[in-house]
């Protein structure tokens, strides 16, 4: 079945793809601010350490699921399932991950459109096409309805071609472009004024900020969220996995890739928002704290490469074409979701579904932009705070109490016939069974009352 529906070639290709998906715009802009507003190096270590015990085995959960079933989530949640109600409950988590997926991408076109128009803007403004530049980075209906559909026919140009000539050959190609641009971003950051302020806060601890429960909560939910889990992204990369790799070894390379990505990014865009200060770029609120990730983005930053001249002019061109990069590996893997299910639930051709799905997508990603001010914010709570715990849990409840030990284990020796030697066989079942469903709850608990 896996030949039929494509595989990814070589373990590289899977590794990209999987953290392209996970590394999107809130590993680099929204990171590095949630750990300089929450106690700096103390809640970074914090998150490593989540990270790897939430974030990676849920991660595994949706892998081994998917490389199982080698099926989109409605069908794979329906095989390992013993029962028929059970099989409903599955085939039913799996339909409202692909409808939550669909729902993010609406929103994620959006501002992928605005990165778009701001890497273009950087551009007129070196050719000193002021008019232009400002209509680029103006907040006009047709301005982002035109982006919203640029950024939409780029994603549904790459997923039309398949897993190995769309997914994997662009997610090979992108990923490393990313790496470079953020880490010759970073060395460049890091020789202007005012950016080892930035790092120190980056970098120093502040344990007493820390180590409060609310803010261990939020780098809980931080961890979870980085590696885009809970609506079906890894589970249908998983099923695109040949039989012969080992599964804890790929899924932990590509939560290291994930992490290291964003903790980058913190060393970027830290240094960068103190540069602004030194500037005379204003970064705090008036209660003190720092500004929140929209603001920073689209307000301080820009000001910032204002203010450094013609270097400032390239300088931003490459900081949003890396956001745009980001965005796009992250929409391709949300937009092959629901996709997967329609060529493989409904018999429809790949270039039909894309098509077809890319259009509906964009078109309420219309409707958000004309009623911005209403429909944005929901969108985005209902499916990030509330719909993904949830639909997360529900993947590790049926990879640690549905699915039977014994085919579970069958699948992992698939890639190494050790496995239960290992020390992630003696960790993980229990683990996943147990302490990832109480953890994503007390995160979804916390998103509908908040804490302090």
């Amino acid at each position: 079945m896996a030949s039929t529906r494509g595989e990814f070639s070589s373990r590289f290709g899977f590794i990209m793809a999987a953290a392209g998906s996970a590394v999107g715009l809130g590993n680099i802009w929204g990171f590095p601010t949630q750990a300089a507003s929450n106690g700096g190096a103390a809640f970074l270590l914090i998150y490593l350490i989540l990270a790897f015990t939430l974030a990676y085995p849920a991660l595994m959960a949706e892998l081994i699921i998917g490389r199982h079933a080698h099926a989109n989530a409605v069908s794979a949640l329906r095989q390992i399932s013993p029962n028929a109600t059970l099989r409903r409950i599955g085939a039913g988590t799996g339909i409202i991950g692909f409808i939550v997926a669909s729902f993010i991408l609406s929103f994620y076109a959006i501002v992928a459109g605005w990165m778009m128009a701001y890497c273009l803007a950087a551009i007129a403004d070196l050719f000193q096409l002021t008019g232009l530049s400002q209509w680029l980075t103006g907040f006009g209906l047709e301005r982002n309805i035109l982006f919203m559909l640029t950024f939409m026919a780029l994603t549904v140009g790459i997923i039309s071609e398949g897993v190995q000539a769309g997914i994997e050959r662009w997610s090979s190609r992108l990923m490393p472009l990313l790496l470079v641009s953020l880490v010759l971003l970073v060395a460049y950051v890091l020789t202007l004024d005012g950016a080892m302020d930035g790092l120190r806060v980056y970098l120093l601890p502040d344990f007493d900020r820390a180590l409060s429960p609310g803010l261990i909560v939020k780098a809980l939910g931080a961890a979870f969220f980085s590696l885009s889990l809970g609506v079906g992204t890894m589970l249908i990369y998983g099923s695109y996995i040949n039989d012969r790799e080992n599964l804890p070894v790929v899924g932990g390379l590509v939560t290291l890739v994930d992490i290291s990505i964003a903790v980058l990014a913190g060393f970027l865009v830290l240094p960068a928002m103190y540069v602004a200060l030194h500037n005379g770029v204003e970064i705090f609120t008036a209660t003190g704290d720092l500004i929140s990730e929209d603001t920073l983005i689209f307000t301080v930053l820009p000001a910032l490469f204002t203010s450094m001249g013609l270097a400032g002019v390239v300088v931003s061109c490459v900081f949003f074409f890396l956001m745009s990069i980001a965005a796009l590996t992250s929409s391709i893997s949300m937009l092959e979701v629901p996709v997967a299910y329609t060529i493989e639930q409904h018999g429809v051709t790949r270039k039909r579904a894309v098509v077809v799905i890319g259009l509906v997508i964009a078109l309420f990603s219309t409707i958000i932009l004309i009623n911005f001010d209403s429909l944005f914010g929901l969108v985005v709570a209902i499916t990030t705070r509330y719909s993904q715990p949830l639909l997360g849990f529900m993947f590790c409840f049926y990879a640690g109490w549905v699915w039977r030990r014994d085919q579970l284990l069958q699948e992992l020796r698939r890639g190494n016939e050790n496995v239960e030697h290992t020390l992630f066989w003696k960790i993980w079942p229990w683990y996943v069974r147990l302490v990832c469903p109480l953890i994503i709850l007390v995160i979804f608990v916390q998103s509908l009352f908040g804490s302090s």
